[in-house]
């Protein structure tokens, strides 16, 4: 990491500080705590490091927001920025307008999907993708003439965004309090997560067996008429990083395909290269309708996400475009030029640096040596897969009891981590400490973070 970074930080930086309070509204954030303890202001960053407002380097073991997947200071896809930029700052993609860079994305990202999605739909989050997806759902079964099929399946402890309707979908309930969601169209199933949902003396393929069956019994209860779409995310993400079991998603898309209801996979977290595939979905045999994307996508570099939906469903929509006119659904910067750029730029680096391969090889050391946190007391379980992890606290080994949230045990072990110089994130809701670094982390850096994850856990065993 250069020295120099992180010294030329702005001389006003202590009034900013001082400012964030008075002129922002934080996302997912309390505002007692900014208004009594400011915010974390990061000023710079470099490789897998980012440098905070007191020039103190920080290794980020998240990627930013599980997304920076090529690292910091990337002066290629700053220079994709700049050339696209120059060239066609902005212009829509409404009434059939385009610009190369997005058709040139969306061809090189067909090579990169499961095989079976033919056209891609632009957006700049995770949040808009999946409303996009719960859209053409309906859009789709109402063009079959099944107009009744509307209401969409989703798990406990889900994560699948912020808007009205995919809040709706998350099941963490800290995103429903004191709004009115979730809304009415949503079906919840079980939480894929063997760990903390077995009962008592239940194999994994029993607990397998007990979720499939629940999931035909929802059917039957529901009306396969009435339900459009299954969310899921290969790996579960904010909600634990829940990884199901063997035969989960082989015997639950055979069921979906039995009742015309659409397999949608998230993969706004686990795509583009974060468990050591381009997409999750060919690591865990699903075979999905449509698939949701953003993040790594442009490894944050610029706000940007992909719908992908298969040549069938496409095939409906076309034939409602000859039968009720345009798709009437888009956002003002959907196929943005200067943003399909970036994720040019950022795939060519995933290539040309082998990123995909290097997740997987760097993925196999990172969970061996988090292994060695289960010899500490309050460590319950390390799971996930490549570089996405999940480290379970507990109260009580025997009994798998999780910490009371209302303790913060993972938000106080997360904070005096960022002391020792290394950010994990806290997932409060199932006391659950989430590892998601940037591809390329190195051996050394893994056992940094690893040393500061058992010092710091244990200070609280």
């Amino acid at each position: 990491m250069s020295q120099n970074l992180g010294k030329n930080i702005n001389k006003n930086i202590d009034q900013l500080i001082k400012r964030d309070a008075e002129v922002l509204l934080h996302p997912s954030s309390s505002i007692t705590d900014l208004i009594e303890n400011g915010p974390k202001m990061v000023v710079g960053a470099q490789g897998r490091h980012v440098v905070d407002a007191e020039g103190r380097q920080l290794l980020d073991a998240m990627a930013g927001l599980w997304c920076v997947n090529v690292g910091y200071g990337r002066d290629e896809l700053g220079e994709a920025m700049k050339v696209a930029s120059n060239q066609l700052g902005f212009y829509h993609s409404f009434t059939n307008a385009s610009n190369p860079w997005q058709v040139e994305l969306a061809d090189k990202l067909l090579q990169l999907t499961p095989n079976n999605m033919g056209k891609v739909f632009f957006g700049t989050s995770g949040s808009d993708c999946n409303d996009t997806l719960i859209k053409i759902a309906w859009h789709y079964h109402a063009l079959k003439g099944n107009n009744k099929k509307t209401k969409i399946i989703a798990r406990d402890q889900a994560y699948h965004g912020t808007s009205i309707s995919t809040a709706s979908l998350t099941g963490l309930t800290g995103f429903h309090k004191e709004f009115p969601i979730p809304l009415d169209f949503v079906v919840r199933v079980d939480c894929p997560h063997y760990y903390s949902q077995a009962i008592d003396d239940e194999t994994e393929e029993q607990f397998c067996d007990r979720l499939i069956n629940n999931i035909e019994a929802m059917i039957e209860r529901e009306g396969a008429d009435t339900l459009a779409a299954f969310f899921a995310e290969p790996i579960m993400g904010a909600g634990g990083i829940i990884v199901p079991p063997q035969d989960y998603y082989p015997r639950l898309g055979k069921l979906l395909k039995q009742h015309d209801i659409l397999f949608v996979a998230d993969e706004v977290i686990c795509g583009y290269g974060r468990l050591g595939a381009w997409f999750g979905s060919t690591e865990f045999g699903i075979e999905p309708d449509m698939i949701a994307s953003a993040k790594g996508l442009t490894s944050g570099y610029f706000p940007l996400s992909a719908a992908f939906l298969t040549d069938e469903i496409w095939e409906v929509l076309k034939l409602g475009s000859e039968q009720i006119g345009a798709f009437m659904h888009g956002y003002t910067y959907s196929g943005h030029p200067v943003g399909a750029a970036v994720a040019l730029a950022n795939i060519e680096i995933m290539e040309r640096e082998n990123l995909i391969e290097k997740a997987k090889v760097s993925g196999k050391y990172l969970h061996e040596q988090l292994q060695s946190l289960m010899n500490l007391p309050n460590v319950g379980e390390v799971r996930g897969q490549g570089l996405i992890a999940g480290i379970q606290l507990v109260t009580d080994k025997a009994s798998r009891q999780t910490p009371d949230q209302a303790d913060a045990l993972p938000a106080k072990i997360t904070a005096l981590m960022r002391e020792k110089g290394v950010i994990v994130r806290p997932l409060a809701s199932i006391g659950t400490l989430a590892v998601s670094p940037p591809l390329n982390i190195t051996n050394d850096e893994i056992d940094t973070l690893v040393s500061a994850l058992s010092e710091s856990i244990s200070s609280f065993a």
